[in-house]
Formats: C-alpha cells, sequence, structure tokens
C-alpha cells in the first residue's frame, strides 16, 4: 500500500500522454495521492497547475491540498490556500 500514491501519480501523467483530459476530479484524486505520499509541495504545484489550466479547484480540491500541508506541518501554506478559496468562492 505505501507504493499507491506513487501509481496514482505516474497515472495521472500517463493521462497526458493518452490524450486523456485532466479534470477536476482527477488532479483533487491526485492531490490526495500527494497528501498519502507527504508530497506537499507536489499537491501544491497541481493546484497551481489546475489555475494555469482553467481547471474548476473546488472546496475537495482545497482540502486535500490543505491536508498534505498539514500532515507537512506546513500552517503557512495551509493557511495560504485558505485564503485562495475564500477568494475562488470555492465552498459554493
Amino acid at each position: 500500500k505505501a507504493g499507491q500514491w506513487q501509481h496514482a501519480l505516474a497515472l495521472f501523467q500517463e493521462m497526458e500522454g493518452c490524450r486523456i483530459p485532466r479534470t477536476s476530479i482527477t488532479y483533487n484524486a491526485t492531490i490526495s495521492a500527494c497528501e498519502k505520499g507527504h508530497e506537499w509541495e507536489r499537491a501544491l504545484r497541481f493546484v497551481a497547475e489546475m489555475e494555469v489550466f482553467d481547471v474548476e479547484r473546488s472546496a475537495i480540491t482545497y482540502n486535500a491540498c490543505i491536508a498534505a500541508c498539514d500532515e507537512a506541518g506546513q500552517w503557512q501554506h495551509a493557511l495560504l490556500l485558505l485564503g485562495d478559496m475564500s477568494r475562488n468562492q470555492a465552498w459554493l
């Protein structure tokens, strides 16, 4: 089970090569996998990537990324995410 998060990331990366569109659901699952793998920095990059590619960031997105930051003791990043979530009204 320990390596399953890595498998999830690999599948996510394969999507691009297979021309499968990345959606908020696939990003959320990948960010959640980052949390399980203690990869908070990757989780933050995926949230930023969602903005670049105009993929909707929801409360689920932010919750998963905030949890990843929390696991790593990165409360400053968690607070920034809360602010971003509020600005984007992602709780709706």
